[in-house]
């Protein structure tokens, strides 16, 4: 168990039928009244982020969890495996629970898993990914940086926007929280 104030970024409690982290907190003392937390949470499973207010003291369960390093090795109809880069053990989760991340990660890339009691929760591609274009439209001579933008689809099926001079089997780097085109590697 936790009090309010034991608040602190990161810190992931247990409370309305979910795991929320704590993204940021502000203790509040009116000169009315008693005091309180106010909070931001991230759901760990989801992302949603909600606002929730605390009453000073309050008692909350606290959650320890574990970011273990894995490495994606293949697709299986609707189920990705992956290998514990510690234990070697393989884990295969459904494709429909990992959100975005078969559009990021290709065979044998590294992934973090945030784990509870040996539990996979979910699974975070690394921030920035080299993918190829595998389809977009031809450049066209005298086509600049600072011109307009264009579909690309990436090799994992991943559509991002990219500058007008980028060509099919250019490797870009990919930023995985924005979905957003960083340059040429």
């Amino acid at each position: 168990m936790a009090s309010t104030s034991d608040f602190r970024n990161g810190l992931v409690i247990d409370m309305k039928n979910g795991l929320w982290s704590i993204v940021d907190f502000q203790h509040v003392k009116p000169g009315k009244g008693p005091a309180f937390v106010r909070t931001k949470l991230k759901n760990v499973q989801t992302g949603k982020v909600i606002e929730e207010t605390f009453r000073a003291g309050e008692k909350v369960d606290d959650v320890r969890l574990e970011r273990r390093d894995y490495q994606f090795l293949y697709v299986d109809g609707d189920f990705l495996t992956f290998m514990s880069l510690e234990t070697y053990e393989q884990v295969s989760l459904p494709k429909d629970t990992l959100g975005d991340l078969p559009m990021f990660v290709k065979e044998s890339e590294n992934v973090s898993m945030l784990l509870r009691d040996n539990v996979p929760l979910t699974v975070e591609p690394p921030q920035t990914v080299d993918l190829k274009v595998a389809d977009t439209d031809p450049g066209l001579k005298g086509d600049t940086a600072q011109g307009g933008t264009k579909p690309a689809t990436m090799e994992t099926g991943l559509v991002v926007l990219v500058p007008l001079f980028i060509e099919i089997g250019e490797i870009l780097k990919i930023d995985t929280r924005t979905k957003k085109y960083l340059g040429r590697v």
